[in-house]
């Protein structure tokens, strides 16, 4: 086995579901990196200062998870303006300066959302923006949603909630941000998510299930069928409930629904190119993503 000469990991508590090694890997080996590593590291709020002061020079980067990619602000020496709006950091990057090094933070959850809205939306760059979206929750991965919906021209969003009182972090997130999103307490069965361009459910596994739901009773009951695309950030289970109600009717309605592990392959291709410093082999990287997602689809 190759000694590495350059290593990377994703940290985060728990972390041991993580695919990133595998994205990260795979990357590795189609570009004939032959001394580069990337693990999945059990890393907790309390242990991350520690960690990252004693990282040697070998480091490259890091991917991280929920919670860290908010506490670790302090431990940076820079940190790029788009996570600085969005209020989260999930890539540091180790820049060799002079006898030492500089830590950057960096975030490609919004490059992610992008590239992976772009798929269902069939189109590049400025082909087919958004004028309408709605986003289901408001947790840290709400921000970068409504950076992303930003770019592809939607600044004013609804935001569909459980509780009005847990929005304070996102509303802070969107007035750096320069976007007016609506928030609204969420009604499974709203008219608003069958009407918009995007709809992008940023809620934990299940928890749109309800959405899902109220889907299907309206298709049942002779209902119009959602017309926008949507994004379930959700990818274990593979379809989600909520994906398989919004392509039901119709074969080609399951180009309107895009899985959240095109937005973990897109994000993590940005990192390798950020780490590496070159070009992602996406190809490569959906490929082992497909086959360690497998079981997933063939329990579903």
């Amino acid at each position: 086995m190759t000694e590495a000469t350059h290593r990377a990991a994703v940290l985060g508590h728990p972390v041991a579901h993580s695919l990133s090694p595998v994205l990260h890997s795979a990357a590795y080996r189609a570009l004939g990196l032959d001394g580069w590593e990337y693990t999945a590291i059990d890393v907790t709020e309390e242990q991350l200062p520690g960690f990252v002061g004693g990282l040697d020079e070998a480091w490259a980067g890091l991917s991280l998870t929920m919670p860290l990619k908010q506490v670790v602000f302090e431990l940076l020496d820079h940190v790029e303006p788009l996570a600085e709006v969005v209020g989260a950091v999930n890539t540091v990057l180790f820049q060799p300066t002079g006898s030492g090094r500089t830590l950057v933070g960096a975030n490609t959850d919004v490059h992610g959302l992008v590239a992976a809205l772009h798929e269902g939306l069939g189109s590049g760059p400025g082909e087919r923006p958004v004028t309408s979206a709605v986003v289901l929750g408001a947790g840290a991965t709400a921000a970068s949603t409504l950076a992303a919906l930003a770019e592809l021209g939607c600044t004013s969003p609804t935001v569909l909630v459980r509780s009005l009182g847990r929005t304070g972090g996102l509303q802070r997130a969107a007035h750096r941000m320069g976007v007016t999103p609506r928030f609204e307490i969420m009604d499974p069965a709203s008219a608003r998510v069958r009407d918009v361009d995007v709809v992008v459910s940023t809620l934990p596994s299940r928890a749109a299930d309800p959405v899902a739901e109220a889907l299907t009773a309206h298709a049942a009951a002779g209902g119009a069928a959602p017309r926008g695309v949507l994004l379930d950030v959700v990818y274990d289970p593979r379809p989600t409930a909520l994906s398989r109600a919004w392509a039901a009717g119709a074969p080609d309605r399951e180009g309107l629904v895009v899985g959240g592990e095109r937005m973990l392959l897109h994000q993590a291709a940005e990192q390798v190119r950020l780490m590496t410093g070159q070009v992602a082999p996406l190809a490569a990287m959906a490929a082992a993503l497909e086959e360690a997602l497998a079981p997933s689809v063939a329990g579903a």
